[in-house]
């Protein structure tokens, strides 16, 4: 079902969700299994906590262990500093597994989003040295885009000449999306053939508010015709931070849902499934022709590892058909997985051997090949220090 709804704040409208993302309901953040705004313990919450003195972008990335070439820019008016905002002053995402971080220049303060073993997404405004939770970004950050959580996500819309979002036509994309829906109102520096998407684009004719103006948009290498680069970190946006980024944001979303239902009290057998088809990337959007990205992020993501006694992590990238070489989501190893009540992750885990170890054949997972399941296995045997035994 397309779904239109309203991202209040956001300047946005968005219709429709990632493909085969499902609309789930809100969970009750003041729920006292969950109390969302009184509980909170993240590298964000830690920094607080030790006074540590911060006082520029470069040194809040050093803080949180963020390399600078996970730089994205995106144009379109959708956040709170909105104002700030424009195809000329585009807004700058930093992220690694544990934090991303919002940066506009002459914004007011850096918008900072940690992810919490607990409860997901905790957002944060950083300004004059401290950090103070923010409660105003859940009008965005929790809702049908975040599968009913607090949480992160990447947005394509319809933008004007001012970065303006049309009022329909929005979606929120993942590697689910087809690349022709993707990244509308970012821009994007990349080799990717002749696979069309709404990067480094607007609708210049207000009568043809979804008519954008692509022809010479592809394929850039610098994005100095649009607005004056030696103002960010990085001159670049690249899309292989892009597109892990995509695949990050909701699977950190469903993880927390997954947390949040047990401790409430239930967990839906739907989104366990759904959890696991997304960890193994079952309808990811194949890449038509090579992907390269114009960033050492295709590098230095690959190298924080672990890797298996032959050399193999599931952060490797394949970018010639698919995201990642070992389709596994690389987010099993992180602390809002581990943090999963035992008998939910658990199921996580029951099912994800099923389907390497081919007790599960069905079509949805028919592009895993034998190769890639046995493959998948053994990074884990020799990577991932809690599974069970019976992956052994």
């Amino acid at each position: 079902m397309n779904r239109r709804y309203q991202i209040f704040g956001c300047a946005a409208i968005l219709s429709g969700l990632g493909t085969a993302q499902v609309y789930q309901s809100d969970l009750p953040v003041n729920h006292p299994a969950i109390r969302y705004f009184q509980d909170a313990d993240n590298i964000v919450s830690r920094l607080a906590a030790d006074g540590v003195k911060i006082d520029s972008l470069p040194a809040l990335l050093v803080a949180l262990h963020i390399n600078p070439d996970s730089q994205a820019l995106v144009f379109s008016k959708t956040s709170f500093q909105s104002t700030k905002i424009s195809p000329r002053n585009p807004r700058a995402i930093y992220f690694n597994d544990d934090v991303a971080v919002g940066w506009v220049p002459g914004g007011n303060g850096i918008e900072v989003a940690a992810f919490d073993p607990r409860q997901g997404a905790v957002f944060y405004i950083f300004n004059n040295g401290e950090f103070k939770r923010s409660e105003v970004c859940l009008r965005c950050h929790q809702g049908p885009a975040t599968v009913g959580v607090p949480g992160m996500f990447v947005g394509s819309v319809f933008p004007n000449a001012a970065g303006q979002p049309h009022g329909q036509g929005g979606i929120i994309t993942d590697h689910r999306t087809a690349f022709g829906d993707r990244w509308g109102g970012w821009y994007v520096n990349a080799k990717r053939g002749e696979q069309k998407d709404r990067a480094n684009s607007v609708a210049p004719d207000p009568a043809e508010p979804e008519a954008l103006a692509t022809e010479g948009h592809q394929n850039l290498t610098t994005l100095a015709k649009f607005f004056e680069p030696a103002g960010y970190l990085r001159p670049v946006s690249d899309i292989v931070a892009l597109m892990t980024f995509e695949h990050q944001t909701q699977m950190m979303n469903y993880f927390t849902r997954l947390s949040w239902e047990s401790r409430i009290g239930r967990v839906e057998d739907a989104d366990v499934e759904a959890a696991v088809d997304y960890m193994l990337f079952a309808e990811e959007a194949p890449l038509v022709e090579p992907v390269e990205g114009v960033s050492s992020f295709t590098k230095t993501f690959p190298d924080r590892g672990p890797r298996d006694a032959k050399g193999r992590s599931l952060r490797d990238f394949d970018l010639q058909t698919r995201l990642f070489k070992y389709p596994l989501s690389y987010v099993i190893y992180s602390p809002v997985f581990d943090a999963l009540p035992d008998a939910v992750r658990d199921r996580v885990y029951g099912r994800v051997f099923e389907v390497l170890s081919w007790k599960d054949r069905s079509e949805k997972f028919a592009r895993l090949t034998v190769q890639d399941r046995k493959a998948i296995l053994e990074i884990l045997r020799d990577t991932k220090t809690s599974l069970p035994a019976y992956f052994r």
